[in-house]
């Protein structure tokens, strides 16, 4: 039996500096909905090809910034 994906939930995603560019994701983790906006959004980089978001669950309330490198893929807090 394999384990059961984590089920999408809706999360509110932005760049950390432009709120005026929310979009609604449909999601399994705070991650994949980080992924999914820059899949569709394009956001510009930083200096060093990263991009910083703000990603908030919905229906729980929480949030998390995430800086996304987009050269490695990596994905940490932002600091």
């Amino acid at each position: 039996m394999t384990p059961a994906a984590n089920p999408a939930r809706r999360f509110s995603v932005h760049t950390r500096d432009d709120a005026a560019h929310t979009r609604i994701v449909e999601e399994g983790s705070f991650e994949a909905a980080a992924l999914a906006y820059i899949e569709d959004a394009h956001p510009p980089a930083d200096a060093e090809n990263e991009v910083s978001l703000v990603v908030r669950d919905l229906e729980g309330g929480r949030e998390h910034c995430l800086r996304i490198g987009l050269d490695s893929g990596q994905i940490a807090p932002c600091g």
